[in-house]
């Protein structure tokens, strides 16, 4: 029963990280390809991950994204976008775990929050991402990484908040899921 209310708490969270990322983002063009998409579609996977554990992140990442082209698909599949989907949603969780270790409180601080998503933002966003937009498309680092590092600093500042406010009406839910 734990791991089936998990799992539909992670479905859940799929379907909305979906819905923000296809319907509810807005997509910056860089030479003709989509190269920055400016949204909150990757908090749900993020929580999934902080709430469930790294390995829920990853599957709500990885699903989200192939969902999301199922849905509504632009060019073709990537697999590489999958996988940065999938790391964006692991990372916070992983830095969060180490960060929270041994200690005993009932709610996140903001500064975790902020390296938790910091971490996500600087290895995925800052590096996977461009690298792949770089090796597949021929896109310029001049040209993507300044739009990308302006919502980098934005996604660090403005998703640990949101977090942080979600996390308790949340966490009751998902620990409900665990524990039962």
């Amino acid at each position: 029963m734990k791991r089936t209310r998990a799992m539909a708490v992670t479905g859940f969270l799929i379907a909305l990280s979906v819905i923000l990322t296809r319907f509810a983002s807005f997509r910056v063009a860089i030479g003709g390809i989509e190269g920055i998409r400016v949204g909150i579609g990757s908090l749900p996977n993020m929580m999934a991950g902080i709430l469930l554990g790294p390995w829920y992140g990853f599957i709500a990442g990885a699903f989200s994204d192939i969902l999301g082209f199922v849905i509504s698909p632009m060019g073709g599949y990537m697999p590489h976008f999958t996988l940065t989907s999938a790391l964006f949603a692991t990372l916070p969780s992983v830095v969060f775990r180490i960060l929270s270790r041994g200690r005993k409180q009932s709610e996140p601080s903001l500064f975790q929050l902020a390296v938790s998503v910091a971490c996500a933002v600087v290895v995925v966003s800052w590096g996977l991402t461009p690298y792949f937009l770089n090796s597949l498309f021929g896109l310029d680092y001049r040209v993507i990484m300044p739009v990308r590092i302006v919502e980098g600093i934005i996604t660090i500042a403005a998703y640990p908040a949101v977090l942080k406010a979600i996390y308790s009406p949340v966490t009751k839910i998902a620990l409900k899921a665990q524990t039962t």
